[in-house]
């Protein structure tokens, strides 16, 4: 059974693979570019609100974006256990491996890319709130997350899922609070194939900085793979006039032969 991979799949690919060849290709910036115009200040955040779709951005010094293969200038503290595991990882970002030869379940298999790996993907997210839970809508492969905020604790003998258990609170008016535990250990924490066991434990704090730009730390914890904790942050900017499209892969395996020509 093949594949059937979208044009918007493709694309995803092709970015993810060479996003490192395009960035070095891309001309310098014009003068008018360097030197835009003053932009308006962005109104206070709302209060316990995060709500809209939200696109990743680079500030200066911030050295964040879809470039990145992974979260830190400096590798993660592995366990021996990791240590293994990450030897067998065939990365085709930064790495020796290519589309074909990589064993990137991402790219091979479709895999969801569980979380925190899934903000690697060139894509927005979109906040939804309800009365009992925060829907976060991921516009690659129509990836949905729960965040319970209905009071209820982190469940102590989750069911290993894709994305994990969220739940989600509030610290002050403008930061979300979102842990989640939970995970198989089928995929990568990241683009580079570091990996993570089923007692990964992540920490996401969403901080609302102004109407217009979000601020995510991340804090990953996993006592069987990770000797200390990883953390990370990115930066994101409110599209208020942007919709969510459709991203989708499916079957059993990903045909690169067209890559070949």
């Amino acid at each position: 059974m093949r594949r059937d991979l979208s044009n918007s799949m493709l694309g995803m690919v092709v970015v993810l693979f060479l996003s490192s060849t395009l960035y070095a290709q891309t001309p310098a910036p014009s003068a008018d570019q360097r030197n835009p115009a003053p932009k308006a200040a962005s109104a206070p955040a709302p209060v316990h609100d995060v709500t809209g779709v939200w696109m990743m951005r680079n500030p200066p010094g911030s050295q964040r974006g879809f470039t990145n293969y992974t979260f830190t200038k400096d590798p993660p503290e592995l366990t021996p256990w990791a240590e293994a595991k990450f030897k067998e990882a065939k990365a085709s970002n930064g790495g020796e491996f290519t589309l074909k030869t990589t064993n990137d379940p991402v790219l091979t298999r479709c895999d969801p890319p569980g979380v925190p790996r899934v903000y690697f993907h060139p894509y927005p997210f979109e906040f939804v709130h309800t009365p009992k839970y925060t829907l976060m809508l991921y516009e690659y492969d129509h990836t949905v997350r729960r965040i319970y905020t209905d009071g209820r604790p982190i469940p102590t003998d989750p069911d290993l899922l894709w994305m994990g258990t969220s739940v989600g609170h509030w610290e002050g008016d403008t930061t979300f609070v979102v842990d989640t535990v939970g995970f198989n250990d089928k995929t990568w924490l990241d683009r580079l194939g570091h990996p993570h066991s089923d007692q990964l434990h992540v920490v996401e704090r969403f901080r609302r900085v102004n109407q217009d730009h979000l601020e995510l730390d991340i804090t990953m914890q996993d006592p069987k793979a990770l000797a200390k904790p990883w953390t990370t942050t990115f930066f994101y900017e409110l599209r208020p006039k942007w919709e969510l499209g459709e991203i989708s892969c499916s079957g059993d395996y990903l045909d690169f032969s067209n890559f070949e020509k």
